[in-house]
């Protein structure tokens, strides 16, 4: 709790100017006096220190400031958001799931990655490795690589952070887990505007791969 004026208990303070001059080491009721013959308030900005620190300003515009940069530090702070996927996530998933991650990025919060293994494909952990590399390339335009791909018993995991606001460029908006194409993107919010509309006719190499190798390790078995 601030303490201001009359409420003050040290017998000294040691007194500063709003403009930083330093009136030195004062008894509290000359400091406050001060204070009053200026139309300011005597506030107590380091009460741990002996003697406490004061500064004579106007409290109420002090009070002011103080909520606007905590207002300010709370909507810049930076939160962790996760996004998982699987070796063979189809490629409607994975345009969901990156479409996501664009929004993440965009109110610019961080991103991890988790891609988990199950099964057999434990057996074939590179095709993780392959699929976050995948993800690194195609959100190249709203992120960079905060941590590397990184195995971790039966996952892989990367986090990925936004890229400063005017570099970015969203490629991944979603309609049902498409891409929306050109003629549909006109007729949404002008927000929307700097999508692109490409959408692979194929499905990912990764996935083809691990259906290789999943096909590959169960005939072995057999």
């Amino acid at each position: 709790m601030t303490r201001i004026n009359d409420r003050i208990r040290a017998p000294k303070v040691r007194v500063i100017m709003a403009d930083g001059q330093q009136l030195g080491v004062m008894g509290s009721r000359e400091a406050l006096a001060k204070a009053q013959s200026l139309g300011l308030d005597l506030v107590e900005i380091a009460g741990q220190v002996d003697p406490p620190v004061c500064k004579i300003i106007d409290y109420g515009k002090f009070k002011y400031e103080q909520a606007k940069l905590k207002k300010q530090k709370s909507k810049s702070a930076t939160r962790m958001k996760e996004v998982k996927f699987r070796v063979g996530t189809g490629q409607h998933d994975y345009n969901i799931k990156l479409g996501r991650a664009e929004g993440f990025l965009d109110t610019n919060h961080k991103c991890r990655f988790v891609l988990q293994f199950k099964g057999r494909e434990n057996a074939h952990k590179e095709l993780g490795f392959v699929v976050l590399n995948r993800i690194i390339e195609d959100l190249k335009t709203m992120a960079q690589v905060d941590q590397p791909p990184r195995l971790n018993g039966r996952a892989v995991a990367m986090i990925l952070s936004p890229l400063p606001a005017h570099q970015r460029k969203r490629k991944f908006h979603l309609f049902h887990g498409e891409l929306m194409e050109e003629d549909d993107h006109d007729e949404d919010d002008a927000a929307d505007e700097d999508f692109d509309d490409e959408v692979p006719d194929e499905a990912p190499e990764a996935e083809s791969a691990v259906e290789e190798k999943l096909e590959e390790s169960g005939k072995s078995e057999s």
